[in-house]
């Protein structure tokens, strides 16, 4: 794959599919990340180019919409790309990346709510579904004391947890802040991904008040943790949230949201049993979707085609056995 660690969220999610890939034994995965801009796109398809060494790939998969230039410029096989959420929500992104999308062999989103944002979804071309999951062995319960000892954190708190960089302007802090009020509220900018689960566990809740999401892993890794997560109907949360005990899916309201949060904030530790929840967007569970949808598109890209250039029979969903080797890139 082509991820990118410069962005250590991102980074983080694909590295954890890639690991999940590797494990399942019946695909070869090779890696090349790059960081972002203009010359580190030059950079990744010379770097593609000399990793593969002229040799075709099954697949080329990647991450995040500007990734799929260099990935198409390296003509090393049919491209799969999975959009985040960035590369539509963004203007200057936004064009760039559907300029692209034609040229692909499928895109995908990380949810069903985002795919709606890719034309021609659900009418005249297929868009997979294709969210990158948590790592499970990272994202558990921590005692809250021992998070907050190692944050250097008042052990005794209360405090509130906005996930995300504040200057973000999607993910909405100056809610996040209103609904805190006057509680201590948390925020995570370039945090080290092993370091994220001792954030989570520090907070009696984690806020996520977005104003649109591509898909919305923070709320599951809260629910990993057993934290109570608070989200904004967007992206996956109606989804996540639903049914939990002490979470909470709501449109934004400063009083209806404060009313939801103050009995974590009295409680000693505030905990939610969220973890088989979470199990459901596992990294591993995500990783067997990824390569369900490689099968397909080899399996299109092997159909006889007319003089047109289009395949017979119009695309294959056909299983595959057996292992293939696959290549796939990104940038956050």
């Amino acid at each position: 794959m082509w991820p990118t660690p410069d962005a250590p969220q991102l980074g983080s999610f694909v590295r954890d599919q890639v690991d999940a890939l590797r494990r399942r034994g019946d695909v070869e995965v090779d890696l090349l990340r790059f960081r972002p801009g203009p010359r580190a796109f030059a950079g990744a398809l010379a770097g593609a180019r000399r990793r593969s060494r002229g040799r075709p790939y099954d697949v080329v998969h990647a991450h995040f919409g500007l990734s799929a230039w260099p990935a198409l410029a390296a003509r090393r096989g049919p491209v799969v790309v999975t959009l985040h959420g960035n590369d539509l929500f963004h203007p200057r992104t936004n064009r760039v990346t559907r300029a692209a999308l034609p040229f692909c062999a499928l895109p995908a989103a990380v949810s069903r709510a985002f795919s709606r944002n890719l034309p021609g979804a659900g009418e005249w071309r297929r868009v997979a579904v294709l969210p990158v999951g948590i790592a499970l062995d990272r994202f558990r319960p921590i005692s809250r004391r021992e998070a907050r000892l190692h944050l250097g954190l008042d052990p005794d708190g209360p405090y509130l947890l906005l996930p995300h960089d504040p200057a973000r302007p999607l993910k909405r802090a100056d809610r996040a802040r209103e609904a805190a009020g006057d509680v201590p509220l948390l925020t995570m900018g370039r945090v080290a991904p092993d370091e994220v689960p001792y954030w989570i566990n520090a907070a009696n809740a984690v806020l996520v008040p977005s104003q649109d999401e591509g898909f919305g892993l923070a709320v599951i890794e809260a629910l990993a943790c057993g934290v109570p997560a608070f989200g904004t109907p967007v992206g996956i949360h109606p989804v996540a949230l639903a049914g939990i005990e002490g979470a909470f899916c709501g449109p934004w309201d400063r009083e209806t949201w404060r009313a939801a949060v103050r009995p974590h904030l009295e409680a000693e530790d505030p905990r939610v049993d969220g973890r088989a929840r979470a199990e459901l967007f596992s990294s591993d569970r995500m990783a067997a979707r990824v390569v369900e949808a490689w099968r397909d598109v080899v399996a299109a890209a092997q159909k006889p085609r007319n003089r047109r250039g289009v395949n017979r029979g119009g695309p294959a969903y056909t299983r595959r056995s057996g292992g293939s080797r696959q290549h796939a890139a990104g940038q956050p």
